[in-house]
Order: structure tokens, then C-alpha cells, then sequence
């Protein structure tokens, strides 16, 4: 299947969750903009690069204010405990510019870090502050920390956070607490994936007016793109699995995932094709 074929004709997709910044562009001789151009062949039209350190934001920042279908987070990933800490109040200023418009990617990862917590509570109590200070969506990494992931949310969220739980992997019981609470669930290439079915069963059972599609690039490309690098034009493959354990078309998911995305990040402004 081409990516043109599992998207339609320039579907409305939007790959709600890449790191543009991180890319391996070999498949187009090292240039973005090739990249650029066959995300948008295969019908992707809007992309939100993920922040995941202080140190490196000024380049997903950059690659937002370059490219207009391009916007952008702040936030410090809760694996990344050698990054600097970033504080409310840095947050929050970063935050002012008109292309940023969420906090993370911030959260809870005990599979890889469980051994001592404590770190990765006190920075997702930091953005979760800085959301609630700012109103705009957290951008929330979650793994193994289901119970956790949800109590500091509701307990420091006070019901005025909304946000995203960026490619989801747990269960149906935490998908539809976080849906209560006011946020979506991203599917990304795992729901491809041989040994996904635990997933699949997820997202046969949650609204699509619920969900989100992704890639994660450079990560996790979709079948049947394993073992290669991922890149913004593979969300349609995303989108056509979710479409096919909806039973609805490409291009319902395609359009129905956009509006969502344009209702949870409300700061960005769609772009219109000329």
C-alpha cells in the first residue's frame, strides 16, 4: 500500500506528535524540505513537533516558525533526567510564543525508571502548574505509572488541565478516566504492530471524537515500515488501521482526528492551502 493509497487524495491528516528536530533523513538524501513535501503527498497538513529538553527546544521552535503547518511544545520528556529541570515559571514563558501550543512532553515512565520516582513527580507537578497557569494541553508520556499518572493529574490538575496521552499503550480503564478528565488518547504505529491486539481492542472500544493519530517519529514507524525510520508521511498507515477497527473510511478518521486535534490545541490556527 503507497502512502498515498492508505491516505486517499491529500487527506486532512495531522500527525499530532513527531520530533521533526530528531529525524533520520536518509530516504531523502539528508533534506528536510524533500521530507516536507512527501508528508504533504501523502496528505498530512499540519504536524505538532514535540519538545522533549530545554536544550533542544530552540530547535523545534526554529523548524515551527519555518514551516506554518508546523507548531510546537515545551517541556522536558520524563526520561530525560540528565536535561536540566525546567521551572513554572520558564514554562510559562515559552510558552507566550504564538506557535507554541502545548506543555510537554512531560509524565510518568516507571518502565524504564521505576526504581526511585520522586524526579519524575516533581517535573510533571512543574507542567502540570505551568498548563493549569497557562491553559494549554499537557502532552503527557505515560507507561506503567497508570495509578500515578492520573492521581497527580487530578490532584494538581484541579480539573483545569486537559491535554493528550501520546501513544498509547495501556488499558481501557485509564483510557477512559483521562477521556473523563478532559483528554484525548494518540494512537501512533504500535496499533500495527503483530503483537498489538491488546491495543487494537482499545481503540475498537473508544469514540473516535476521542482519539488522535501519530507517529512518534523517528520511532515506532508502522507496518509496513518497521525497522526503517519513522517520518510524518507514515501517520496514514496509522490512520487507516484506526479506520479499519472502526469500520469507517480513511477519510473519516483523517477528518475526524484533525478536528480533534484543532479542539484540544486550541492556540493553533489550521492552515488554509492555497
Amino acid at each position: 500500500m503507497t502512502d498515498r493509497a492508505a491516505a486517499g487524495a491529500l487527506l486532512p491528516l495531522v500527525d499530532s506528535h513527531c520530533h521533526l528536530d530528531r529525524l533520520d533523513l536518509k530516504a531523502h538524501d539528508g533534506d528536510f524540505d524533500a521530507m516536507m513535501r512527501a508528508a504533504e503527498a501523502a496528505g498530512v497538513g499540519h504536524m505538532l513537533c514535540i519538545g522533549v529538553d530545554m536544550e533542544s527546544f530552540p530547535n523545534v521552535l526554529a523548524t515551527a516558525e519555518a514551516w506554518p503547518q508546523v507548531y510546537a511544545t515545551v517541556g522536558v520528556h520524563p526520561l530525560y533526567r540528565k536535561s536540566r529541570s525546567a521551572t513554572r515559571e520558564e514554562l510559562v514563558a515559552q510558552a507566550r510564543h504564538p506557535k507554541v501550543v502545548a506543555i510537554g512532553e512531560t509524565g510518568l515512565d516507571y518502565f524504564y525508571a521505576g526504581d526511585d520516582p520522586s524526579w519524575q513527580h516533581e517535573r510533571f507537578i512543574t507542567h502540570i502548574q505551568a498548563a493549569r497557569d497557562t491553559g494549554l494541553p499537557l502532552v503527557i508520556h505515560t507507561r506503567d505509572a497508570r495509578a500515578d499518572t492520573l492521581a497527580l493529574l487530578r490532584e494538581h490538575g484541579r480539573g483545569q488541565v486537559r491535554g493528550v496521552l501520546h501513544c498509547f499503550t495501556e488499558d481501557l480503564a485509564m483510557a477512559e478516566a483521562a477521556i473523563e478528565m478532559g483528554f484525548m488518547i494518540s494512537i501512533s504505529g504500535i496499533v500495527t504492530f503483530t503483537n498489538a491486539e491488546a491495543l487494537r481492542d482499545v481503540v475498537r472500544a473508544l469514540p473516535l471524537e476521542a482519539l488522535l493519530i501519530e507517529t512518534d517519529s523517528p520511532w515506532l514507524a508502522p507496518v509496513p515500515h518497521r525497522g526503517k525510520p519513522n517520518e510524518p508521511r507514515f501517520v496514514a498507515q496509522v490512520a487507516a488501521q484506526v479506520a479499519a477497527l472502526k469500520g469507517v473510511s480513511p477519510e473519516t478518521v483523517a477528518r475526524t482526528t484533525r478536528d480533534n486535534f484543532f479542539r484540544l490545541f486550541n492556540k493553533a490556527q489550521p492552515v488554509v492551502p492555497a
